[in-house]
């Protein structure tokens, strides 16, 4: 009857619920700070607060319109940071981003025809200036004074630049959740593979992986996250 209406129901455990799983992994790996960033208008800050996350987040996003947002999400929560507008890279630049129809596939790459052609909604509409940080140089109290840090990249493409950018940060980094594209998507991003290969040189072994975008005609996969713990962390 469910999926007569489009719906498919799974039981709530760590074997069938991505929310569930999360939350015995960071209780699991005592996580005391998340850092998402590419938070957009809060979805995934909302997501940590369903799963019973109950410790500090700080929320990155470039987009002014979303930014506000995300503010307007966080604002009755003590422990959610809203950093001021930016984005995050590897070098302190102002760079301009595109904005997408659907905001989430926002970028600071060029969006390819692979892209377009799986979802059309979200070509790009506008462009904005952005300032442009290292994660690892940002004088936020919070990140200083965290000790398990988990860090989630959200960036269309731009995931390896915020990496290269995290370097000094990583010996508090625990937990490591990212997009991870299997076909390029954006102009000039870095692929699965290498991602795969750099989070093995830096320390870090997958957990999970989170099915994501898909082309909806052919049901080929094109980007999931993947999960990373520290080793013997």
């Amino acid at each position: 009857m469910a999926k007569k209406f489009g719906l498919d129901i799974n039981r709530y455990n760590i074997a069938q619920s991505v929310e569930a799983r999360i939350k015995k992994q960071l209780l699991l790996k005592q996580i005391d700070c998340v850092l998402d960033v590419g938070a957009n208008n809060g979805g995934y800050g909302s997501f940590l607060r369903s799963a019973g996350y109950n410790k500090k987040i700080v929320s990155f996003e470039p987009l002014s319109f979303t930014h506000a947002q995300l503010i307007e999400t966080s604002k009755s929560d003590p422990l959610w940071e809203i950093a001021p507008r930016m984005a995050l890279g590897d070098i302190e630049s102002k760079l301009i981003i595109n904005v997408a129809g659907n905001s989430t596939s926002s970028s600071l790459l060029s969006m390819l025809p692979s892209h377009i052609e799986s979802a059309p909604y979200s070509k790009y509409v506008a462009k904005e200036n952005v300032d442009v940080h290292r994660l690892d140089g940002l004088d936020i109290q919070t990140i200083k004074t965290a000790n398990r840090i988990y860090l989630k990249i959200d960036t269309q493409g731009y995931e390896m630049p915020v990496l290269l950018g995290a370097k000094g940060l990583l010996d508090k980094v625990i937990g490591i959740q990212l997009e991870m594209s299997i076909i390029p998507l954006y102009e000039g991003q870095v692929l699965f593979k290498e991602l795969l290969a750099w989070l093995d040189e830096a320390g870090f072994e997958m957990w999970s992986i989170i099915p994501g975008f898909m082309n909806p005609e052919t049901g080929r996969m094109l980007q999931f996250d993947g999960i990373f713990y520290k080793k013997n962390s």
